[in-house]
């Protein structure tokens, strides 16, 4: 049972230290620096998309596109083509139509990248908790092995319920990092999708 404290300790030692990686943000988990919002100008070269608000809903055509191209079970090459099929087609003003396309994809994106980064931390409060229940019952545990005429069955009990909590622990502990490369995914989509109707209009 010593082995099971010490290897549950050595686990929580590294894991806290890593949730706790930028001070700024002490739920942020991942290495990629936490920017809570993306800047439209840092993606897009055209005009700027500030007075066009909900506007891209009111086209059906651009409504449902959005949400094509924007989706990730989208290829990113069938999405781009879609893009440049689009405009192929469009009749009338191609710039004003690009703002509303690129506004749409830029909301979308941007919307379901923070709702992603508030899942990873919230992830990251349920690792924290989960942690401290668990340094919990290693003092717990010290505390019965230490007393006089301790119950061994229970010990061993307890022993077995850290074990299992620390694997269980540690394998939520390797999906962070899969986790943790969506916003950086989302934010090449967008980026990606910006020069797609940027190069259909030129």
């Amino acid at each position: 049972m010593r082995y099971v404290i010490l290897a549950a300790l050595s686990l929580l030692a590294s894991a806290t230290a890593a949730l706790s990686a930028d001070p700024r943000y002490p739920d942020w988990p991942c290495n990629q620096i936490k920017v809570p919002e993306l800047s439209a100008a840092a993606v897009w070269a055209g005009p700027p998309i500030d007075d066009v608000g909900d506007a891209w809903q009111n086209d059906p055509t651009i409504r449902e596109l959005v949400g094509r191209v924007a989706a990730r079970r989208t290829p990113l090459d069938e999405a781009e083509k879609a893009v440049t099929d689009y405009f192929a087609s469009a009749s009338g003003d191609k710039q004003s139509k690009a703002k509303l396309l690129f506004a749409g994809v830029f909301t979308t994106l941007n919307h379901e990248r923070t709702v992603v980064m508030d899942g990873i931390e919230r992830f990251a409060r349920l690792q924290k908790q989960s942690a401290e229940r668990i340094r919990a019952e290693v003092s717990e545990m010290r505390a019965l092995q230490d007393a006089p005429n301790h119950d061994d069955a229970k010990v061993e009990d307890l022993g077995n319920k850290i074990n299992w909590e620390t694997q269980v622990f540690q394998d939520k502990r390797k999906t962070i990092g899969y986790v943790c490369e969506v916003p950086t995914i989302i934010e090449q989509r967008l980026g990606a999708l910006a020069r797609a109707i940027q190069q259909a209009v030129e």
